[in-house]
C-alpha cells in the first residue's frame, strides 16, 4: 500500500496538464516504467473511465491502484493523487493567494505547462502505436481529431465517443481469447446500489444549509459530470456558485488549474469557502463527495468490464473507444495543452529538447519536472 501511495503522491505533486496530461503520466509511470499492468488492461481502464460519470483522470487512477492492491489499494491511490491539490487549494481558500501572482511562481507554472506538452504527446504516440494498428483504428481515430477539432463542447465528445463505440462494434472486432484467467465476471450490486440510494438522498439533501446539505451539493455534481476536468465548472457553478461572490468562485477555478492534480479538487477550495464554520471540515466533506459517485461505479463495474472486453463484439467497442480517446488526447495535445504551453519559439524548442530527452536519453519524468520548473523560472528572469 505505501509504495501505491508514494507513487501516487509523487504524481499528484508534478501531474500539471488537465486529464489527458494525467492519463499520460500514468502511462508513462506504471506502463512503461513500472510495468503493474500492459497496455491492454490499462487501455481498457481509460474506455471504461470515458462511459461513466465522474473524474476520469482519477478514475484512471483509482482503477489502477485497485489492480495492485484491492480497495485499499485504490484508496491508497486516490489520496496520494489527490493530497498535494487538496492540501494547495485548501491552504489558498483559508489564505492570502497574492504570492501567486509572483513572476517566479508564474515562471514554474509555465515551465509546467510546456512540460505537459512533453508528455501528452508521448502518450498520443504511445497509445497510437498500440491502439491503432489497423486501418480502421487509424481511420476512427482521424475521423475522431478531424470532428472534435471542429467541434469543440463535452456533448461532441460524448458523441464521438459513442460513435467511435458503434465503429469499433462494424469494424475491429476482435479474435476471441477467452476469458481472462480468475476474472469475475459479475457487477457489484452493493456498490450501485450505494450509489443510487446517496444520490437519491443527496437530491433530498442539498442545499438544506447543514454539513449533509453541502455533501449532498457535491455529490450530485460529482454523479452527473461526463468528461471531468473543466466540464465540472458549470454543474458546481449553478449548485454552490450562489453561495459566494462570482469572483471568488472564478479565483478557486483559476487556482485549481494552476496546481498539480484532479480539477474535482475546485471542491476543496469551494467546500472551505461554503462551509466558514470549520473550514478544513468543509474542504474535506466536499472533496471526499464529489469524488465517491464516480468511484462507486468504477467499483461496480470494472470486474464485469474486464471480462467483457475479452468477448469478440465487446473488444471491438473497446478497441473503438480506445482509437476515439487517442484522437480525443491528439486534440487536447492541440487545445488547451499545447496552446495554453507554447507561446513563442523559445517554448517550443524546450519541448522538443524534452521531448528528445525522454525519449532518447529517457531522463526520469522527476528530473525533468525539476528542470522544466527551474527554466520557467530563469526566463522570468532574463
Amino acid at each position: 500500500m505505501w509504495q501505491i501511495f508514494v507513487r501516487f503522491f509523487t504524481l499528484g505533486l508534478i501531474s500539471f496538464g488537465g486529464p489527458a496530461a494525467h492519463i499520460g503520466y500514468f502511462r508513462q509511470t506504471f506502463v512503461a516504467q513500472l510495468n503493474w499492468l500492459d497496455d491492454r488492461r490499462y487501455g481498457n481502464i481509460v474506455a471504461l473511465s470515458q462511459f461513466l460519470p465522474g473524474p476520469g483522470s482519477s478514475q484512471v487512477g483509482f482503477a489502477i491502484g485497485y489492480q495492485m492492491g484491492g480497495i485499499f489499494g485504490a484508496v491508497a491511490a486516490f489520496v496520494g493523487f489527490t493530497l498535494p491539490s487538496f492540501l494547495l487549494l485548501y491552504l489558498m481558500a483559508v489564505t492570502s493567494s497574492i504570492w501567486l501572482d509572483h513572476s517566479l511562481f508564474q515562471g514554474a507554472i509555465h515551465g509546467l505547462k510546456l512540460l505537459a506538452v512533453v508528455v501528452v504527446a508521448d502518450a498520443v504516440l504511445g497509445m497510437f502505436r498500440q491502439f491503432c494498428q489497423k486501418t480502421a483504428a487509424k481511420g476512427i481515430m482521424l475521423l475522431s481529431t478531424v470532428l472534435l477539432l471542429l467541434v469543440s463542447g463535452i456533448a461532441a465528445q460524448i458523441a464521438l465517443i459513442g460513435l467511435s463505440a458503434v465503429l469499433g462494434y462494424v469494424f475491429l472486432i476482435q479474435e476471441d481469447e477467452g476469458p481472462t484467467p480468475g476474472e469475475d465476471a459479475g457487477i457489484r450490486w452493493g456498490y450501485l446500489l450505494s450509489f443510487v440510494i446517496l444520490l437519491a438522498g443527496a437530491v433530498a439533501m442539498a442545499g438544506n444549509g447543514t454539513l449533509v446539505g453541502v455533501a449532498g451539493q457535491f455529490y450530485q455534481a460529482g454523479s452527473l459530470v461526463f468528461g471531468g476536468g473543466h466540464v465540472v465548472l458549470p454543474l458546481l457553478e449553478s449548485t454552490v456558485g450562489g453561495e459566494m461572490s462570482p469572483d471568488r468562485f472564478l479565483a478557486g477555478y483559476a487556482l485549481a488549474q494552476a496546481v498539480p492534480g484532479p480539477m474535482f479538487t475546485l471542491a476543496t477550495f469551494l467546500g472551505a469557502e461554503v462551509w466558514l464554520a470549520n473550514p478544513l471540515m468543509g474542504a474535506l466533506v466536499a472533496t471526499l463527495a464529489i469524488f465517491l459517485p464516480g468511484f462507486l461505479l468504477m467499483l461496480a463495474i470494472i470486474h464485469s468490464w474486464h471480462a467483457l472486453s475479452q468477448r469478440p463484439r465487446v473488444a471491438g467497442i473497446v478497441a473503438g473507444i480506445n482509437a476515439g480517446v487517442v484522437g480525443l488526447l491528439f486534440c487536447a495535445l492541440y487545445n488547451p495543452v499545447f496552446v495554453s504551453g507554447v507561446q513563442n519559439a523559445t517554448d517550443m524548442a524546450l519541448v522538443v529538447a524534452g521531448f528528445g530527452l525522454l525519449k532518447l536519453v529517457r531522463v526520469h519524468i522527476v528530473l525533468l519536472v525539476a528542470g522544466f520548473a527551474a527554466v520557467g523560472m530563469l526566463l522570468t528572469l532574463i
